[in-house]
């Protein structure tokens, strides 16, 4: 048994999503969850700079003494994920190979869509992720940049957003795609208007779930799993506005986002 935290980051609130199905699979768990609100979101950046950032995240979550880290962000897993791995001493893991897993296990025709940030369909890590699986897979991305935008409004209804999604996904339809990847960690909160935009037909993957599949399997082969009898603790900080990260953590998680705490990590001044 490890008494010790799961560590969490994402470049805002969007991980939160991942932070629930692991609370879910794994209720006696303790987290701390960054959100790097200060420079987020990562997908318009260059990918060498969102390596920096979390790389710089990872530091400050291990000396924590965090006991794994989940990068609950695609673009910084798409970005950095092997880079993280060879610094950190403890386990790490990304949002990236587990959603690519499921999509391979779900597709019927292999045409298999992708849709997330500037940076995570520039990185083609997901291409790369489903091809090592399946490499007569065919993989259609779509970057969906505003899509981002209309969560952090807590705007996730709405003939606005159906308008957009409807957008974006047009081009995958006509594809013939029968499943897609929800390659951002906002966009479980859209997904009954992706559903209805996609069709009955196309199966709907997000990571969420198989990370916390991960996380679980990785501690019990570890014996780090917490069996203790007192409560969890859910700790919550981040870079930049705390009462934007308040708020907007109460719409992706729940009340469970009572305080957070803002650390302005060595290079947190950039980008405010």
């Amino acid at each position: 048994m490890n008494e010790a935290p799961i560590g969490m980051f994402d470049s805002g609130v969007g991980g939160l999503t991942v932070m629930r199905a692991v609370m879910r699979r794994l209720p006696a768990e303790s987290i701390v969850y960054f959100g790097d609100n200060a420079r987020g979101p990562y997908g318009p950046r260059e990918i060498p700079e969102i390596r920096r950032f979390a790389l710089e995240i990872a530091t400050f979550l291990e000396s924590l003494g965090v006991k794994i880290i989940v990068v609950a962000c695609n673009s910084a897993t798409s970005a950095g994920l092997l880079d993280i791995q060879k610094q950190c001493s403890i386990p790490v893991l990304g949002v990236v190979e587990p959603g690519a897993r499921g999509a391979v296990q779900a597709t019927r025709n292999r045409q298999i869509g992708v849709i997330g940030t500037m940076a995570t369909v520039r990185s083609r890590a997901y291409q790369k992720a489903i091809h090592a699986l399946d490499a007569g897979a065919r993989v259609h991305s779509r970057a969906c940049p505003t899509l981002v935008d209309f969560v952090e409004r807590g705007e996730v209804s709405g003939p606005r957003v159906e308008a957009e999604v409807r957008r974006y996904l047009t081009p995958l339809i006509r594809r013939g795609v029968d499943t897609l990847v929800l390659g951002c960690t906002h966009y479980p909160l859209l997904r009954p208007v992706i559903s209805e935009v996609m069709g009955r037909n196309v199966r709907l993957i997000s990571s969420d779930e198989e990370v916390a599949r991960e996380v679980e399997e990785n501690l019990a082969r570890r014996g780090y799993l917490r069996e203790s009898s007192s409560p969890p603790v859910y700790r919550f900080m981040c870079s930049g506005d705390v009462e934007q990260a308040v708020s907007l953590g109460r719409i992706f998680l729940g009340p469970e986002v009572e305080r957070v705490e803002r650390v302005e990590l060595p290079l947190g001044r950039e980008g405010k």
